[in-house]
């Protein structure tokens, strides 16, 4: 792996491990000033980030006006902001028009959303690539390849919803040797709960907050996925 490869495979790890980021759009009422939101977001089937907005709200209006946009997810496990890893990615904000799997993707990582709609209209989202930035530290600065940030989830909606309904049903106690062997501190009174899986590892939520558990080695299938969760939970 050469050192741009190195570099995306950091950054698309950053952008698997946070859930949440600060949303700059165009400012529709002071013009020419850039106008940032903090913003929670997952994946979706492309692995693009998928957001949530308010139709009243202003980013939603910027974005209405002109949709191009940068996402910064940084690093929150560190205690040197200077040092920990950062990601701008530059895109072009779409509506999506049958939200449905989307929708239901969305609220597996973030299941308090489920209800926004009941106090204002929310529409989804998503952040089409257009450029990314990666800095991994000092002097580690990188244009991060789209092909090498942007991969497709084979496991998105319902590719992945049997599997995710099996682990919450029937599982429980293997996701908490999960969490114990990665160090995740579980809270008490809280049962984990997988929100999502892809070719690379798992989003667990524990209560509100979502934790990502990467698998030892890819899966390309269900059994493969299957295979790497048997093996997590033997080394646990």
């Amino acid at each position: 792996m050469d050192t741009k490869e190195a570099a995306a495979f950091e950054a698309r790890k950053l952008l698997l491990g946070e859930y949440h980021g600060i949303l700059s759009t165009h400012s529709k009422d002071v013009p020419g000033y850039p106008f940032g939101s903090v913003m929670p977001y997952c994946l979706d089937a492309n692995g693009c980030p998928i957001i949530q907005i308010s139709t009243i709200a202003q980013h939603t209006k910027n974005i209405e006006e002109n949709p191009r946009v940068s996402l910064i997810v940084s690093d929150t496990d560190t205690d040197d902001v200077h040092t920990a890893g950062r990601l701008t990615w530059m895109g072009d904000a779409e509506k999506i028009e049958d939200p449905e799997e989307v929708a239901e993707h969305y609220f597996n990582f973030f299941p308090q959303a489920r209800n926004y709609s009941n106090t204002h209209n929310f529409d989804f989202y998503r952040i089409k690539l257009v450029k990314a930035r990666f800095i991994g530290g000092f002097g580690k600065i990188f244009w991060v390849k789209n092909e090498l940030l942007c991969k497709e989830n084979p496991f998105f909606g319902e590719g992945g919803k049997g599997m995710i309904d099996h682990m919450n049903e029937d599982h429980v106690d293997a996701m908490v040797k999960y969490c114990l062997a990665a160090k995740v501190v579980i809270p008490e009174g809280v049962s984990p709960k997988m929100a999502g899986v892809d070719s690379e590892g798992m989003h667990i939520l524990l209560g509100r907050k979502v934790v990502r558990i990467p698998f030892p080695g890819n899966a390309g299938s269900a059994m493969e996925v299957r295979q790497q969760l048997v093996a997590m939970a033997k080394a646990a």
